[in-house]
């Protein structure tokens, strides 16, 4: 069996280490049952709650450098709230009448009441007005919809809305029956499985886990590998130290935007009205309830670096709150697909990668050109196929039975089935059923990039943005990139016509992004062009 170092610690010794080899390639987890929304929703709860490393505690959104430099073969600890109040109150009207517990109707019921109490108005229906409040939190449901309601989410716009994650024991609670919120509470780990991570089933960590592994890397790793792989960062970028700074703050920021009363009415509800549900489930002031975050293959620093560069390009380009929110969630979306790839580029190939070793090949959405269609078809295919094979290097079985259920799961669950259903939900493959399924983009997706691409309020050719993006994300476009990614797929390059890529200056065109100087020349402007992020 082969394998590679883990950070932040050795993790060979764990049971999900051994028997999954995903886990084992990729580290501990992505998983198929994590939407791209609770991808992005766990890193932040990961970010904005109370950690500990080797018993030193920090509420900062990032570890300070000094403790990065000191971190050494211990595992990362972190406190989520789980909010059941506030889920309560916002979700039971919105799920399935077969999954409210009669003790869930009558807490509803209490904390109406006592909500009811503390309305102070002159005129008018409380009623109307708790109501409205419902309401209010129902529109920032994320994920989770036909969930029981304390398995689902809210879209991470201000830490009072980001929540762990809490499994109603539906089994436990018909074999062993309970007739009150209280008794439901002495025995809160009976009837609420806190630790299943079924929907924030790891990948949020191990995202953060990359970046932080990235981000105790040393400056001259950093710029020896970004200069060779022509990545084009700023040399501010380049310095871990910097860039660490840099996320720090703009993730202070981001939280900043939701106006304050959202965060207020949220840290009432779970806590104003009931304290000792709260109490019960996250743990005491003082002594709150931690878990242990999961790991990473050590080799991600490259990809979880460019990540934090991106997390802090996306959220210094003028967008407001929600459309950073929505924009965050497409580039983890991206990432993980990048994760998945030059990680298993770089099993197969060992030293021999070339950043990131890989090609997608993107076609118009209503591209009527045979080749076109083939070689973006066949890059899908063998981006499949690369993931396949890098995960059977990991694998210590045989052929039995056994093993290929083991393998069987690995693919669907954390390897190229994965990989391809989260690209058809985000738009990136069609058709999303039957043969001959190519890369697309979409129009928001290629606003990511270009914010991600172009420095801020800046602008570059068209050229210069299809080499970065190639560079970073093995994503081509044009005939050369055709080219390359044909050479990739089956050692024969190919010579395309060079108007492949007139429909994606068409697209960047049509949503304000381009700016034509001549008929062979045209710049690509980033979306923040007055601060605001709206285009000039």
């Amino acid at each position: 069996m082969m394998y590679s170092k883990t950070f932040p610690f050795d993790a060979s010794r764990e049971q999900a280490f051994r028997s999954n080899p995903a886990i084992r390639l990729f580290g501990n987890r992505f998983s198929t049952d994590q939407t791209t929304m609770e991808l992005l929703s766990e890193f932040l709860l990961v970010a904005s709650s109370q950690k500990r490393i080797d018993g030193q505690e920090f509420s900062s959104y990032l570890p300070a450098k000094s403790i990065l430099a000191g971190w050494k073969d211990t595992e990362l600890e972190y406190s989520p709230k789980i909010r059941l109040n506030l889920k309560l109150l916002s979700f039971l009207s919105a799920s399935r009448l077969d999954s409210r517990h009669i003790t869930h109707r009558q807490h509803y019921k209490s904390l109406v009441d006592e909500l009811r109490k503390r309305i102070k108005i002159e005129g008018g229906s409380k009623t109307e007005v708790i109501k409205t409040i419902e309401n209010l939190l129902l529109g920032f449901q994320g994920a989770g919809n036909g969930r029981t309601w304390c398995a689902q989410s809210f879209l991470p716009i201000t830490r009072a809305l980001i929540a762990g994650e809490a499994i109603w024991n539906e089994t436990k609670a018909n074999s062993r029956p309970v007739d009150s919120w209280l008794k439901v509470m002495d025995n809160s780990r009976l009837y609420f499985s806190l630790n299943k991570h079924r929907f924030l089933a790891r990948g949020g960590e191990l995202l953060y886990l990359q970046i932080c592994n990235a981000l105790n890397q040393s400056e001259e790793s950093v710029r020896i590998w970004a200069e060779s792989a022509k990545l084009e960062l700023e040399p501010e970028e380049m310095k871990p130290s910097l860039l660490l700074l840099e996320l720090e703050r703009e993730l202070g920021k981001l939280f900043g935007r939701c106006p304050a009363v959202i965060n207020e009415l949220a840290d009432f509800i779970d806590q104003g009205l009931d304290s000792e549900t709260a109490a019960m489930t996250d743990g005491e002031e003082y002594h709150p309830r931690y878990v242990e975050a999961g790991w990473c293959n050590s080799d991600s620093w490259q990809e979880g670096y460019l990540l934090a560069v991106d997390i802090v390009r996306t959220l210094k380009s003028g967008y407001d709150v929600l459309d950073s929110v929505y924009y965050l969630e497409s580039l983890f979306m991206l990432h993980a697909l990048r994760s998945l790839g030059t990680q298993s580029i770089r099993t197969l190939y060992k030293k021999d990668q070339v950043w990131p070793g890989y090609y997608l090949a993107v076609t118009a959405p209503n591209e009527s050109n045979g080749a076109l269609k083939r070689i973006s078809h066949q890059s899908l295919k063998n981006i499949q196929k690369t993931i396949f094979m890098a995960i059977r290097e990991y694998y210590n079985g045989s052929d039995d039975e056994q093993d290929g259920k083991i393998l069987k799961e690995a693919d669907k669950r954390s390897g190229h089935k994965f990989f391809l259903k989260m690209a058809k939900q985000a738009g990136m493959v069609i058709p999303r059923r039957g043969a001959g399924a190519r890369f697309v983009i979409t129009p928001h997706i290629l606003r990511l990039l270009v914010t991600i691409t172009v420095p801020n309020k800046g602008r570059i050719t068209f050229d210069t943005f299809k080499n970065i993006v190639r560079s970073r994300w093995g994503i081509v476009f044009d005939d050369l990139g055709f080219g390359a990614c044909s050479k990739w797929i089956d050692g024969n390059e190919v010579y395309l016509a060079s108007d492949t890529d007139t429909w994606l200056i068409e697209m960047l065109d049509a949503s304000g992004l381009l700016m034509h100087l001549s008929d062979s020349c045209a710049l690509i402007l980033h979306p923040n062009q007055e601060g605001n992020g709206v285009v000039s």
